[in-house]
């Protein structure tokens, strides 16, 4: 006699639990802007680049990305009050042309377009992250992660880095 107490779950359910977890667990940590500064640098962005920054927070990598390397930059952030702010940031800088924030959730977020990813999240989140940046980056594409690995991929560069607060951190650079 089967006991309903005791049903399975479908891996897709399961997953979706993982992630929706994942998501509540999430904060805002900023990077440093020095770090952001040397994560655009070893990622060589330029004026070719279209960056895709995931969790993009107060929009800072997006817009240093457009304000000094000449790129264009899509942040990715689900939080309103961190999207509007980076949004007035951008009108403020004048780079509405260059620069876009979505309120999308980055596990579903398209990514075919980007030259550039940059994230912040923990080792775990990157892990679901890296099937899709591997099935939507294009070859040559590039990815900086700060602090934390993407599973599974191989870093081209990893560079230890400092804050202007004099605060260490390390970077991975991945190439598709």
């Amino acid at each position: 006699m089967p006991f309903s107490l005791f049903r399975r779950r479908s891996p897709a359910s399961a997953l979706e639990e993982a992630l929706k977890e994942m998501r509540t667990a999430a904060f805002f940590a900023p990077t440093p802007w020095a770090v952001c500064r040397q994560m655009l640098e070893l990622a060589n962005v330029g004026p070719g680049d279209l960056l895709y920054d995931l969790g993009s927070g107060d929009g800072r990598i997006p817009i240093m990305a457009a304000q000094e390397f000449g790129a264009s930059a899509v942040g990715i952030e689900l939080d309103e009050k961190l999207r509007r702010h980076a949004e007035e940031k951008t009108r403020e800088y004048g780079l509405n042309e260059r620069v876009a924030f979505r309120s999308e959730d980055f596990f579903k977020t398209d990514l075919h377009k980007a030259t550039v990813v940059t994230l912040y999240l923990l080792t775990q989140v990157n892990g679901y992250l890296g099937p899709r940046m591997a099935s939507h980056l294009a070859k040559g594409a590039r990815v900086v992660s700060l602090d934390y690995e993407v599973p599974g991929w191989r870093p081209e560069k990893t560079a230890d880095v400092k804050s202007e607060g004099n605060v260490e951190y390390k970077l991975f650079l991945y190439r598709r």
